[in-house]
């Protein structure tokens, strides 16, 4: 995948722990979790906002683009098309 979150390293930045973030935001700490780790394909703007909010960040500071081109087209073999 492409789009990497980069959430760890702006938790660290702010020094505060993934739990107090997940209580802030209202999503558990295993949601957080697995967007921490990038195992999620998508992701809701109100739950972004709220979590820019939180850390006082824009959404850049928490996601990176690999330009990789290869990534984006084993996703398409893969059967992973755009939703509608």
């Amino acid at each position: 995948m492409p789009i990497r979150v980069t959430l760890d390293q702006m938790l660290a930045r702010r020094r505060m722990k993934a739990k107090e973030l997940a209580q802030r935001i209202g999503i558990t700490e295993a949601n957080l979790s697995l967007l921490r780790t990038g195992k999620v394909k998508g992701l809701r703007f109100e739950t972004l906002a709220r979590i820019c909010a939180a850390l006082e960040c824009q959404p850049a500071d928490l996601l990176e683009y690999d330009s990789d081109p290869a990534d984006l087209d084993a996703g398409s073999e893969a059967g992973g098309g755009d939703a509608e």
